[in-house]
C-alpha cells in the first residue's frame, strides 16, 4: 500500500460534521475500541486533517502529531489504524503473534503474512472472518509490527491446513507512511532497522510483575512496599520512578506499555538504557517566533507565485509545517492569535502578504507575496539537507511482484541478396542478423581486403562490379550512369540501406525478433458521446507489454475505468481509458516501462485548431 512515493493531490481539515461520521465509523469497524481509545486517537479539542492521494488513498492525522487512520478506498468501508495510532492504542485490533524476531524482516520488507509463520496459541487457532482487520506482533514486544485484513476466515484456514497466506499487509514499520512522520519514531528499543525483536524493557517489567505476583499470592494479597518494580512507561523516560502496588499489575500489561507512548520521541538509535529528553515546552512568544519564521522560511523555499491563490490550510499543511526545526511541534491554538485566519490577517496588515477570505469555502486564501517587505528581505533562509526518498523494495514473494524489467531496443539487420556476395567474399555468415556497425566493419573489411581505396584521396572508396552492385543495382534509374567511387562517411549507411530492417526488444528474461522497422506505440484521444473524452492506447505487443496488466495499472493510478478491446480490422488489442490523460498515459510509459520517447506518438483531437 506504502510501497512507492505517493504525493497526496490535497490536505483538507474535517468539518463538525466528518469527524462526527469517522468517529462512528470507527466504533462500527473496530468494536474492541471503546470512547476513550478512540478519543485518545483523536482527541476532541484537536484538528484533524485528511490527506487525499491519488490512488484513493484517505490518511487522517492528527495536526502537528502522526498519521491515525488510514482509508484504503476512501469510502469508509476499508479503514485502518496506522502503526503509530497502535502503538498508543495496542488492544485496537486483535493480533497474530509471529513466531519470532527474524520472521519480522520479512513483514517490515513488504512480504504479507503467511500462516507458517504465526505462533498458534496453545488453546488453538482464533476466531475470525475474511476481511477483518488484524495486527502483528512479535514475542515479547507489546507494540505492533503491522497491519493488514485476513485472506480466509479460520475455518478454511483449518482446511487448507495452515497453509498459504493468512494477512494481506496494508501498512508495516518502516514503509513510507511511516517514513513521512519526522523523526522516524519508534515506541520501544526492540524496533531496529531491519528486524523488530524483544523488548528488553517489557520483558524486564514482566518478569518482576510475575514475580511480585507470587508474592502477593502468599502473603495474602498484601502490598508490594520493595521498590525496583518500575512501570514499562517510564522505563525509557523516567528511570527514577516510584515503586509500583500489586494492583497496578492486575490490569494488562501491554496497556500500560502503551499508555503514554504518544508522548514518546524516540530515535532509530534507542538504547535499553538511554532516557528520552524532556520535551522544552513553548512560550506564546516562542509559538509566535516559530510561525514567523516557518512562514518567511517557505515563502522563500517552498511557495512560488505561479501557485497563488493558495488555500490557508494548504499553505499551513504544506509549506509551513515542513519548514518546522527538528523536534519542535507547533500549533495556532497556542500562539497569540489562536486561529489560523487571523494570523494571516495580521501578516497581512502588516504588509508581508495579501490574503482574502473565499466567502464560499469560507477560508482564507494567500493571493500574493511582498517579496519586497524587509522582513522577507532581511531574512535568510536555512538550507537544508535534502532528504532522499526511501525506496521501498519489495519483498512480497507470495504475489511475486516485480519491479519493471528494463527494456531493450535493438536494430539489426539481416544480409540480402544485394550484399551476400559481400559477405561471402569476406567469409562472413550471411543467416545472422548484424547491428549497424557490425555491417559497416564487414564493407569495410572487403575494401581492404581489395585495396579500393583510392591511393590520392584516402577518403574516397573505388567501387569495384561487386561493390557496385551491392549498393546501387536496381536503385538507379535506367539510363542513369552508375558512380564509380563513394565516400567513406557515405558508405556505411547506404550498405546497411540495402539489407533487410529487423529489430530485437527485450524485457528481462522476453526477448523476441521481428521483421521491419519498429513500430510505435499509438496514443489517441478523442471525443465520444457526451462530449466526454476517451483515450486509446495501441501497440503495446510490440515493447512486450501485457494491455490486461496495463489496463490495471492505470485503472489504479488514474482512478479511472479501462478496458481492453481488439483493435478493429488489425492484429492486436488496444487499451481505453476514461478521460483525456494523454499526457499522462505517456509519461507512465516512458518513466515505468522504459520505452523511448522517440518510439511513442501522440495524437490529440480534441484540441482546439
Amino acid at each position: 500500500m506504502f510501497k512507492k512515493a505517493v504525493e497526496a493531490k490535497s490536505h483538507q481539515r474535517l468539518s463538525g460534521a466528518d469527524r462526527k461520521k469517522l468517529k462512528r465509523t470507527l466504533r462500527d469497524r473496530f468494536p474492541r475500541a471503546s470512547d476513550a481509545d478512540i478519543d485518545a486517537l483523536l482527541p476532541p479539542k484537536t484538528e484533524i486533517t485528511v490527506s487525499k492521494f491519488q490512488n484513493r488513498v484517505l490518511v487522517y492525522s492528527v495536526e502537528g502529531g502522526f498519521p491515525v487512520f488510514f482509508d484504503v478506498d476512501g469510502r469508509g468501508t476499508d479503514i485502518f489504524p496506522t502503526v503509530f495510532a497502535l502503538w498508543k492504542v495496542p488492544e485496537l485490533l486483535p493480533c497474530f503473534m509471529l513466531k519470532g524476531g527474524e520472521v519480522s524482516r520479512f513483514v517490515i520488507g513488504g512480504a504479507d503474512l503467511m500462516f507458517p509463520g504465526i505462533s498458534i496459541p496453545a488453546d488453538g487457532l482464533p476466531s475470525f472472518l475474511s476481511g477483518e482487520p488484524w495486527a502483528v506482533k512479535v514475542p515479547g514486544n507489546p507494540a505492533p509490527i503491522a497491519v493488514g485484513s485476513t485472506t480466509m476466515s479460520s475455518t478454511e484456514a483449518l482446511k487448507a491446513g495452515l497453509r498459504g497466506k493468512a494477512l494481506r499487509i496494508t501498512h508495516y514499520y518502516r514503509d513510507l507512511l511511516w517514513g513521512s512522520v519526522e523523526g522516524h519514531s519508534v515506541p520501544n528499543a526492540g524496533f531496529l532497522e531491519d528486524v523488530v525483536v524483544e523488548d528488553p524493557v517489557f520483558l524486564s517489567t514482566s518478569q518482576v510483575s510475575d514475580s511480585c505476583e507470587g508474592a502477593a499470592d502468599s502473603s495474602n494479597d498484601q502490598k508490594n512496599g520493595e521498590e525496583g518494580i518500575i512501570d514499562a512507561d517510564n522505563a525509557n523516560s523516567e528511570p527514577n520512578s516510584t515503586s509500583a502496588t500489586q494492583d497496578d499489575f492486575d490490569g494488562n500489561i501491554v496497556e500500560q506499555v502503551a499508555a503514554d507512548v504518544g508522548d514518546l520521541k524516540l530515535t532509530e538509535n534507542v538504547d535499553a538504557g538511554e532516557t528520552n529528553e524532556e520535551h522544552h515546552v513553548l512560550t506564546t512568544e516562542d509559538v509566535d517566533a516559530y510561525l514567523d519564521k516557518c512562514l518567511l522560511q517557505a515563502l522563500h523555499t517552498t511557495v512560488k507565485d505561479k501557485d497563488l491563490p493558495m488555500p490557508g490550510s494548504t499553505l499551513w499543511s504544506n509549506h509551513i509545517l515542513p519548514c518546522r526545526p527538528s523536534g519542535i511541534t507547533l500549533d495556532i491554538k497556542k500562539s497569540s492569535h489562536k486561529k489560523l485566519s487571523k494570523w494571516l490577517q495580521a501578516k497581512s496588515s502588516a504588509g508581508l502578504i495579501s490574503v482574502k477570505e473565499d466567502k464560499y469555502k469560507k477560508e482564507s486564501m494567500l493571493f500574493s507575496v511582498n517579496r519586497g517587505h524587509p522582513d522577507y528581505l532581511s531574512f535568510k533562509p536555512e538550507k537544508r539537507p535534502a532528504e532522499k526518498a526511501s525506496q521501498a523494495v519489495d519483498h512480497a514473494a507470495s504475489d511475486n511482484i516485480q519491479p519493471a524489467k528494463i527494456l531493450e531496443v535493438t536494430e539489426v539487420y539481416k544480409p540480402s541478396v544485394h550484399v551476400n556476395p559481400i559477405f561471402a567474399s569476406v567469409g562472413a555468415d550471411t543467416g545472422r542478423l548484424y547491428t549497424f556497425s557490425e555491417a559497416c566493419d564487414v564493407v569495410f573489411n572487403y575494401i581492404e581486403k581489395e585495396n579500393l581505396v583510392k591511393p590520392t584521396a584516402k577518403s574516397i572508396v573505388v567501387l569495384d562490379p561487386t561493390l557496385c552492385d551491392a549498393l546501387f543495382k536496381g536503385a538507379i534509374k535506367k539510363g542513369t550512369t552508375y558512380p564509380t567511387e563513394i565516400h567513406k562517411k557515405d558508405l556505411g549507411s547506404t550498405f546497411v540501406n540495402r539489407m533487410q530492417a529487423h529489430h530485437v526488444v527485450s524485457r528481462g528474461s522476453q526477448s523476441v525478433v521481428r521483421k521491419g522497422a519498429l513500430k510505435t506505440i499509438q496514443i489517441v484521444t478523442e471525443r465520444r458521446q457526451g462530449n466526454k473524452k476517451m483515450t486509446k492506447l495501441s501497440g503495446l505487443e510490440t515493447f512486450l507489454m501485457d494491455p490486461e496488466a496495463l489496463a490495471s495499472e492505470l485503472q489504479k493510478k488514474f482512478a479511472c475505468s479501462t478496458t481492453v478491446a481488439e483493435l478493429p480490422g488489425k492484429k492486436g488489442q488496444e487499451v481505453l481509458i476514461q478521460g483525456g490523460v494523454i499526457a499522462d498515459v505517456a509519461k507512465h510509459l516512458v518513466e515505468q516501462f522504459g520505452i523511448p520517447k522517440g518510439y511513442i506518438e501522440v495524437l490529440d483531437k480534441t484540441a482546439r485548431k
